[in-house]
C-alpha cells in the first residue's frame, strides 16, 4: 500500500512539472469560481421569512386584523371563543407575556411492540397585570411539547380581578374574595391578604399568581400536592372564578351591545380581494397535457373527448356467455 500511494505522489508532481502541449492555453484556475457545481450560479437570492404570514381563518382573526377591536376586554366582555394564538400575540405587543414551564413529565402507552414514551408539558403564561393562562401538551419530543403548551395557554388566556383588603386606596393589589380551586384529589384555597404580606404559597401557585398581577395572597392547600399537574389546574381554576361572584360593586345597570359581528357586519360581508394568477389563461382553461379542463379538446381539432376525428370505434368484446 506504502509503494502504491508514494507511485501516486510521484505521478501527480511529474504532470504538475509537465511543460503544457502545444495548441492548448494552460488553465490558472478551474470552474469553482465561476461557476457554483454542476447546477451553476445561483439564480435569485433566498427568500427570506415573511413579515406578516398571518392569514386569519376566523370571524374574530379577521376583525383582530382588520383593526376593528381595540382591546382584548372586548372579547371577554362577550366571552367570544379565541381559536387563534395571533390573536393574543396581537394585543400584548406592548406588555408581553412572560412564560414559565412549571413541569415536564414523560407518560408511557403499552402497545403490542414495548413503551411508547411521551413528554407532558405544563407552561403558565401571563402579563403580571391582570392576565394568565395555563397550557398542558403532550408530544414525543420535549421543544414540540414546550411549543405546543405555549399556544394552547395563550387560547386560554383568562382576566384575572383584583380587589382590596380593608380600605378602597391605591391600586387592587389582591383578589376580591376567598376562592376555591380543584383538580384531581387537590384543593387550593385562595384567602385576600393586607397590603404588604406578599404571597404565602408554595413555589407551584405562587408563580402563577404573580404572573397573574396578585401581589398580596394567603393560600391554603390540601390532597397530593406533588402531583404538579393537578396543582397548577387546581390555581388556575381557583382565578378562573374571579369574574363569576356578582359582588354589590357590580350590581349597576349594565347597557347590552351588539355583537362584535353584527357591528361589523359589513366588514366581515365584504369579498375578499383575489389576486391574479401568474401564467395560464384568463378564461379559467389550463395550458399543456396534464389539468385539461377542456374536456380534452384541443384548439387545432386533432382531439376531442379523447378521441381522434375520423378514427373507427372499437368493437365491443364478445362476452364469455
Amino acid at each position: 500500500i506504502g509503494k502504491k500511494k508514494k507511485k501516486i505522489k510521484q505521478m501527480s508532481t511529474q504532470q504538475e512539472q509537465a511543460p503544457p502541449a502545444e495548441g492548448r492555453p494552460k488553465r490558472e484556475q478551474g470552474f469553482g469560481e465561476k461557476r457554483r457545481g454542476r447546477g451553476g450560479p445561483r439564480k435569485g437570492g433566498r427568500r427570506g421569512p415573511r413579515k406578516d404570514s398571518w392569514v386569519p381563518v376566523t370571524k374574530l382573526g379577521r376583525l383582530v386584523k382588520g383593526r376593528c377591536i381595540d382591546n382584548i376586554e372586548q372579547i371577554f366582555e362577550q366571552s367570544l371563543p379565541i381559536k387563534e394564538y395571533q390573536v393574543v400575540d396581537y394585543f400584548f405587543k406592548q406588555n408581553k407575556l412572560e412564560d414559565e414551564v412549571m413541569d415536564i413529565s414523560p407518560v408511557q402507552k403499552q402497545t403490542t411492540a414495548g413503551q411508547r414514551t411521551r413528554f407532558k408539558a405544563y407552561v403558565v403564561i401571563g402579563d403580571s397585570i391582570r392576565h394568565a393562562g395555563l397550557g398542558i401538551k403532550c408530544s414525543a419530543e420535549v421543544s414540540t411539547a414546550i411549543r405546543g403548551a405555549i399556544i394552547l395557554a395563550k387560547l386560554s388566556i383568562i382576566p384575572v380581578r383584583l380587589g382590596y383588603w380593608g380600605n378602597k386606596f391605591q391600586k387592587p393589589h389582591t383578589i376580591p374574595m376567598k376562592l376555591t380551586g380543584k383538580c384531581g384529589s387537590v384543593r387550593v384555597r385562595l384567602i385576600p391578604a393586607p397590603r404588604g404580606t406578599g404571597i404565602v404559597a408554595s413555589p407551584v401557585p405562587k408563580k402563577l399568581l404573580q404572573l397573574g398581577g396578585v401581589t398580596d395572597c394567603f393560600t391554603s392547600s390540601v390532597g397530593h400536592t406533588k402531583t404538579l399537574g393537578n396543582f397548577v389546574q387546581a390555581v388556575f381554576d381557583a382565578l378562573k372564578q374571579t369574574y363569576t361572584f356578582l359582588t354589590p360593586d357590580l350590581w349597576g345597570s349594565v347597557e347590552t351591545k351588539a355583537s362584535l359581528y353584527d357591528q361589523h357586519n359589513d366588514f366581515l360581508t365584504k369579498p375578499k380581494e383575489t389576486k391574479p394568477r401568474r401564467g395560464g389563461r384568463r378564461d379559467g382553461r389550463r395550458d399543456g397535457r396534464r389539468g385539461r379542463r377542456d374536456g380534452g379538446r384541443r384548439e387545432g381539432g386533432r382531439r376531442e373527448g379523447g378521441r381522434r376525428e375520423g378514427a373507427p370505434r372499437r368493437a365491443p368484446r364478445p362476452s364469455n356467455n
